[in-house]
């Protein structure tokens, strides 16, 4: 029995366990409905008898006595059932006010429990991100074992700790013999010392004897430009170089005339104030003469150091005799014609059309130089010889005189006598070509001419001349190729770093009688590409003051291997102070995320310091942009204008913060599946906006969940700081509000200190892209790294209504020539470039209009790489409905990027735009595979 009667109420258990919350719930509301309901009939119902019974009791006095005492128990049975129903009442209002409690509850239950599976989620995500940051751990350990090849750290700064000490003169003969190996002190300048320069004051150190001094421009100018140069130092003790400027060196007039007789056979450098110097150490290692000229052109103003006593000092000037270079030592520079700095685009010609009115021109006339240097070295050679070469260039000039009268088909403009007569003793050189006429008379000829005719000099003892590059130095200038004839005989400014034959043609006299030929084979694509790489060059290397000398000081560094410093950056003050802590709110709703796109990783930075002193070697030390490779080499800024010091360029940072090729936090898996050897990468989101505070968290929280995101910094444009109460959204990655200076649109590519990933994903604020479409994106752009890969194309087109100009272009086509920045993946080096090396007109420009970065920046890209953007397929989402009317869709904005269009092109001297059909798709975007099967996305 007992058995039988637990069985039943085990049964009962386990069925009341069974029975969920919801069908508890909805039994104890029945039951709580129904059970007053039943009471209130009941009540009804004896209330109706006791009525009943009143009624019959007054109708019918005359029922016998024995009735009043059923009367009277009735009457309490009745008061009884109504003292109960008020009590059943009370207990209903009880009742009810307890299931409004537990239905309160229940909500409470009921909310707790979605944001503890909120809560759940958030945790799960942050284990499987530990989980796979261990796994790439071991992974990264254990290849690190297998390759056995430490990560590189910055080394410690290693300089000097006395000035040089005073050691004995050496003789003149052995000064002439002198190679960096022999002459220079390497102790001084190690490895990591950062290329220290010092300055001797031109004020304060005169080193010229009486009745000579240095030019006043260069003296304030070389202070001032050299300041703006890193490697300055004002610590003696610190420096490795000593640099002096000891030219242009011009006669005092005022001086001459009272000292006829005096001194005026004394050379204009002083040996013995030289040898005064507070740091020459008794023999001058270390130290670099500048004998920079700039109104004196003739031979005789690089003659400053034949009778004096350099010691181990590095001669740097334009003219040199062959007997007197140290090659690999002494440097040749051209003439310094430029202004001190600052953008020098207004002095180029436009590059367009390729063949101008003349096909050669040249102007000039020969004066022989009776100097005693001179005379001394033409007495030393073979008197046969002499007279061959003579013989020689009279040939030359018949041949020219009658090549300009016999060819109708190509015009030629050859003066070889100045109208008027050049009487300017200073513009002429031993057996050198004078200038004719005025620097603007010149430009006028060379802007029409296509190709520049350069004489080497007629004495064949000169290597270099200041002539000759003065005459290089303004063809560049006018993108006339430059044709030198006798082109074995010289040398050019830079030559150890610069591959001149990539912007000079060289052609022996011997060979005269082909040059005709010889530029008419020429075409026209390749005449650009010499002007182009000719304009950089001068631009660069040549154009001014300031470009000069950080020309000098990078080809000494070079020489050294000692590697650049880093690039500048921007430093990225956040909007709140260091005590505020914004708000952060977890983000609600599903991830997009339909399919597996990759690993969630926390931030993990570009790897640095890989390539600081190899580079140079695998690289080479050439400072030309090498087209056909164009992130081999490319334009370096103008801190360091010599070598690209990153990496690698597709570089990254420069000198001691290069990044390794993949940098990154991708995994292996992404590695494999792109089939590419960088083994993790991730990519910065850089965001611009301005007073749409809700656009902005809208933006930032669909980020959430997004795989390879290092980090998002958010550039405020506007001097209207953040609201404190803002509620940020937690997208499980660093969000970095910096604040702008100013409101500029330039903003959107500052180099920003805590920008640490090689991947720049440039977004506007009201952008919206799935996260399949930026990861897709983001794959593309590592297979086109140099390139800006993108997702809003756009394309340029010639006005054919005016045939003045070029307009942009919105509409859709089937081509495409820019991918527009408010969407678009691009190289982080690409930011310093903006700022350091676009001529700071383009900017302007973009300030004026509030307009255009993004055309400045596809403008800047494709100069340097010669190749169109990559666009990648997307849904067309790049403007969210509920947004304010952007500035696009005005028709002053379009009418403001015409105007732009033609103005960089002003600058640039050309278009570099170039246009395309290509577009990146993957065959298995938005294809239902099995994931076993999910190898990678494939590209067409």
């Amino acid at each position: 029995m007992h058995l039988l009667s637990e069985q039943p109420r085990q049964t009962f258990c386990q069925w009341l366990i069974s029975v969920k919350l919801s069908r508890i719930v909805i039994m104890v509301l029945a039951i709580l409905i129904l059970t007053p309901l039943i009471t209130h009939f009941y009540l009804s119902k004896v209330e109706r008898n006791s009525s009943l019974i009143n009624h019959s009791a007054h109708s019918h006095l005359e029922l016998p006595d024995e009735l009043d005492v059923r009367e009277i128990d009735l009457r309490v049975g009745v008061e009884e059932l109504v003292r109960i129903r008020g009590s059943v009442l009370s207990e209903l209002r009880n009742i009810e006010k307890k299931r409004r409690q537990f239905k309160q509850e229940l909500q409470n239950y009921a909310k707790n429990i979605e944001e503890l599976k909120l809560e759940l989620v958030h945790q799960q995500t942050n284990l499987n991100r530990l989980k796979i940051s261990v796994e790439q751990a071991q992974v990264a350990m254990h290849e690190a074992l297998q390759q056995n090849t430490p990560d590189l750290a910055l080394p410690p700064r290693l300089l000097p700790d006395s000035v040089p000490p005073i050691l004995p003169a050496i003789s003149r003969d052995r000064s002439r013999n002198c190679r960096m190996f022999t002459c220079f002190d390497h102790s001084r300048c190690s490895l990591t010392s950062g290329f220290p320069v010092y300055l001797y004051d031109p004020d304060q150190n005169p080193v010229m004897n009486d009745g000579w001094d240095v030019d006043g421009f260069l003296k304030t100018t070389l202070k001032q430009v050299l300041g703006y140069n890193p490697h300055l130092t004002h610590d003696p003790v610190e420096a490795c170089i000593y640099l002096v400027l000891v030219g242009e060196a011009l006669k005092d007039t005022d001086d001459i005339s009272e000292n006829v007789g005096n001194h005026l056979n004394l050379p204009p450098l002083n040996s013995e104030a030289l040898k005064r110097l507070p740091y020459w150490g008794g023999d001058g290692r270390n130290h670099v003469l500048l004998n920079l000229a700039r109104r004196d052109l003739s031979a005789n103003s690089g003659d400053i150091f034949s009778n004096v006593d350099t010691g181990r000092a590095i001669l740097v000037q334009s003219t040199f005799y062959y007997e007197y270079f140290r090659d690999g030592f002494d440097l040749i520079v051209s003439p310094v014609l430029g202004p001190p700095g600052g953008d020098v685009w207004q002095e180029c010609a436009y590059m367009l059309p390729s063949r101008r009115k003349y096909l050669l021109s040249f102007q000039g006339e020969i004066k022989a130089n009776k100097s005693n240097a001179a005379e001394k070295q033409l007495s030393t050679h073979d008197a046969a010889l002499e007279k061959e070469n003579i013989e020689l260039n009279n040939f030359i000039l018949q041949h020219l005189k009658e090549l300009g009268n016999t060819h109708t088909s190509d015009k030629f403009l050859f003066d070889f006598e100045c109208i008027p007569a050049s009487d300017d003793t200073r513009n002429t050189g031993p057996q050198d070509w004078a200038l004719c006429g005025t620097d603007s008379s010149r430009r006028t000829v060379l802007k029409d001419s296509t190709f520049a005719l350069i004489f080497a000099p007629s004495s064949t003892d000169f290597l270099s001349t200041t002539l000759l590059q003065a005459r290089v130095y303004e063809a560049l200038r006018s993108g006339a190729v430059p044709v030198i004839l006798g082109g074995d005989q010289v040398k050019l400014a830079y030559d150890e770093v610069v591959q001149w034959k990539r912007v000079v043609i060289f052609l022996p006299k011997a060979r005269v009688t082909e040059l005709h030929f010889l530029l008419r084979t020429i075409p026209d694509e390749d005449i650009q590409l010499f002007r182009r790489q000719g304009r950089l060059i001068w631009e660069r290397y040549l154009a001014s003051v300031q470009s000069t000398l950080d020309t000098i000081v990078a080809v000494l560094r070079n020489r050294l291997n000692i590697p650049a410093l880093p690039a500048d950056t921007v430093a990225a003050i956040s909007v709140f102070n260091d005590t505020f802590q914004p708000i952060l709110v977890p983000v609600t709703g599903d991830v997009e995320q339909e399919e597996s796109l990759g690993p969630l990783e926390p931030p993990y930075d570009s790897l640095s310091f890989r390539r600081n002193f190899s580079l140079g070697l695998t690289q080479g030390p050439e400072i030309w942009n090498d087209w056909g490779d164009p992130f081999r080499l490319y334009p370096a800024l103008p801190m360091d204008p010599l070598l690209p010091s990153d990496a690698k360029f597709v570089g990254s940072e420069r000198g001691f913060r290069p990044i390794a090729n993949g940098a990154g936090g991708s995994g292996k898996e992404f590695s494999d599946a792109l089939g590419g050897n960088s083994p993790r990468e991730q990519f910065t989101i850089l965001l611009l906006t301005y007073e749409r505070e809700q656009v902005l968290l809208d933006s930032i929280a669909r980020l959430r969940g997004l795989p390879y995101l290092h980090s998002v910094v958010v550039i405020w444009n506007s001097p209207r700081l953040p609201s404190p109460e803002l509620k940020w959204p937690d997208i499980g990655a660093p969000v970095h509000i910096v604040k702008a200076a100013r409101n500029s649109l330039n903003n959107r590519f500052l180099p920003l200190e805590n920008l640490n990933t090689e991947a720049i994903l440039s977004v506007d604020d009201d952008a919206h892209l799935r996260h399949d479409e930026i990861l897709f994106g983001f794959r593309v752009w590592r297979e086109h790294r140099d390139r800006i890969v993108g997702f809003p194309g756009r394309f340029h087109a010639w006005d054919l209504n005016t045939k003045n100009g070029w307009l942009y272009n919105s509409n859709y086509s089937c081509e495409l020539s820019m991918v527009l920045t408010g969407a678009a993946f691009l190289h982080r080096h690409y930011l310093h470039l903006y700022w350091k090396w676009l001529p700071q007109a383009v900017r302007d420009k973009v300030d004026e209009y509030m307009n255009c970065e993004d055309i400045a920046m596809n403008f800047l890209v494709s100069h340097i790489t010669k190749k169109p953007p990559v666009k990648v397929t997307s849904r067309w989402t790049f403007r969210c409905s509920g947004c304010p009317q952007s500035l696009s869709e005005d028709d002053t904005h379009f009418q403001e990027r015409h105007k732009c269009i033609n103005f960089f092109t002003q600058v640039f001297g050309y278009t570099p735009l170039l246009n395309t059909q290509y577009r990146a798709d993957s065959i298995l975007f938005k294809t239902r595979i099995p994931h076993d099967k999910q190898k990678c996305f494939k590209f067409i």
